[in-house]
């Protein structure tokens, strides 16, 4: 299933949480909890300090270290201040966790450098800024990446306070063994190896509890669904099993990815999910739902279909019978034969977008899924049918859909059904090429081998003749409607040239071979078995 999601709360890169109210506040409250936890750390080493020094007086209260401390502290608690009043888009968020990070680190190496030596002043920059780096990893959500540039730049602030603090110190009092252990490139050295230790930490553990915060994110709620499981991830996002808090209804969720997040996205899902919620036949998938989370993250909420798709029979049966192609692409056809009379092409007609599933104790019951490319005949608003973009499955692409996108009609969905039909029978596609230009190329221009040379067994003549027909180059010769082909299909299985496929018949099919399904793991998909779309005028 191709299904796609934006995260907003644990994003990509330095665009945290996108433009989700509820996510921005969220950063906030941990951008001012970082900040708290900081005023609160500096003011109470400023006060030992200051106990300190009035125990012993050997200096004074208003040294330029306990200066530069007071403003760090002030820093953080400034921060605070501003974070808790008012709310904020993420970039003012974001400044504001940098202005916590940046101008403390600034004025503790400062305090670090106007200490004497004999306080050793690497030691306590160390400290300080791995409470920042550490403090700040578990606090704020944040990416990989983004914690890696910020404990990148304190180290790089670290080893150059050092070098300073250590570069104009007088180490006359000290035996010469200590100058050495003290020199600023020693000095400098030692402290960027135990940043590079205790950077390594910050950066696994905001990655550890980044990934955490995901899950739990995926595992929400979604309005009145719970998620459960993933069941699989395509091209336009997650499909997660699901179940309704009130109905107990098993449901099938479908999220759109953050990673493949935007407007045409965006637009195209939801076109997906309203144009297939017209369609009411029972071999097309139902929608029961759909919405957005607080977060603005778009949803839908579909039947649960408990079986298996046609590819994955193929993989582990090999080529089906005549009787049961003819069973299964008759319900496929009269699914089409609803979508095209709304004035609806699905396009993405493939074995992996077909489901055999049982319903209402009948097994074998066909469910077309995944209208994510469909087109309407005389599109409202935006999606995939722009002028010059190639979208589909190349395996099951069109001659026309290749050459003239913009020109295409329901017979491209004929085309792809013969493209099922030849790959149920001969356990194999019509068409097999190195590239997907070389399996396009054959489409265009390659005659397949007739089907009843490839098939696993005899098949009667009439069904040989439905499926190359469907295979013609020129739409015209193909049968020129879905309700056409089912007449046809009908037919045949009517004149009894073979054996039919029967409710026992499935049965005992899946007897025979539901263990090896449940077991089974889809094999990888090339670039030729997975749905594209191609911009033609771009490339």
């Amino acid at each position: 299933m191709n299904v796609s999601t934006t995260d907003r709360i644990f994003p990509r890169g330095d665009e945290s949480l996108g433009n989700s109210t509820h996510s921005q506040t969220f950063l906030q409250e941990r951008v001012a909890l970082f900040a708290l936890a900081g005023s609160i750390l500096g003011l109470t080493f400023l006060v030992f300090r200051i106990g300190t020094t009035l125990a012993v007086r050997r200096q004074s209260l208003l040294h330029p270290s306990m200066i530069a401390h007071a403003i760090a502290m002030s820093t953080y608690f400034a921060v605070w201040l501003i974070a808790r009043r008012g709310h904020y888009g993420a970039r003012a968020i974001r400044g504001l966790e940098n202005a916590a990070i940046v101008l403390p680190t600034i004025f503790y190496a400062a305090m670090a450098a106007m200490l004497p030596i004999g306080f050793r002043p690497d030691f306590v920059m160390i400290l300080s800024l791995t409470f920042i780096v550490m403090t700040r990893s578990i606090l704020v959500p944040s990416t990989t990446r983004r914690t890696v540039v910020i404990v990148a730049m304190v180290g790089a602030m670290l080893v150059a306070g050092v070098y300073c603090a250590f570069a104009g110190a007088d180490l006359s009092p000290f035996p010469g063994f200590i100058h050495r252990e003290l020199s600023p490139v020693t000095s400098a050295i030692r402290a960027g190896a135990w940043w590079l230790l205790t950077g390594g930490l910050a950066v696994t553990t905001s990655h550890v509890i980044y990934g955490l915060r995901r899950e739990i994110h995926e595992a929400r709620r979604l309005g009145q669904y719970a998620l459960e499981e993933k069941l699989g991830e395509g091209g336009m996002g997650v499909v997660y099993r699901a179940s309704h808090a009130m109905l107990r209804r098993p449901t099938a969720v479908k999220l759109l990815a953050p990673e493949r997040a935007g407007v045409e996205t965006i637009a195209r899902f939801e076109r997906e999910v309203r144009l297939t919620a017209r369609l009411t036949h029972p071999n097309t998938i139902t929608i029961y739902d759909y919405g957005r989370t607080p977060e603005g993250i778009f949803y839908y909420a579909m039947e649960l279909l408990d079986g298996a798709s046609l590819e994955a029979v193929v993989e582990v049966a090999g080529a089906q019978p005549a009787g049961r192609v003819i069973h299964t692409v008759s319900q496929i056809a009269s699914a089409l034969v609803e979508a095209h009379a709304a004035g609806l092409i699905h396009r993405d007609i493939k074995p992996a977008n077909i489901i055999l599933c049982e319903r209402g104790g009948m097994s074998d019951v066909v469910k077309v899924l995944d209208f994510g490319l469909v087109r309407e005949l005389e599109p409202e608003g935006p999606g995939p049918s722009r002028a010059g973009v190639v979208a589909g499955t190349p395996l099951y692409l069109a001659p026309e859909a290749i050459h003239s996108p913009a020109a295409i009609d329901a017979r491209v969905d004929i085309y792809a059904l013969g493209c099922v039909m030849y790959f149920l029978l001969a356990g194999d596609h019509v068409f097999r090429g190195r590239t997907t230009m070389e399996v396009c190329a054959h489409h265009l221009h390659t005659r397949p081998i007739p089907v009843g040379e490839r098939a696993k067994s005899t098949l009667p003549d009439e069904l040989a003749a439905i499926v190359m027909d469907c295979l013609e180059k020129e739409p015209s010769q193909r049968p020129q409607s879905a309700e056409a082909l089912l007449r046809r299909l009908q037919g045949c299985a009517a004149a009894g040239s073979c054996t039919p496929w029967t409710m026992d018949s499935a049965r005992a099919w899946w007897c025979e071979n539901g263990t090896a399904m449940r077991t089974h793991q889809a094999s990888p998909t090339s670039s030729a078995g997975s749905t594209i779309a191609v911009d033609l005028k771009r490339r």
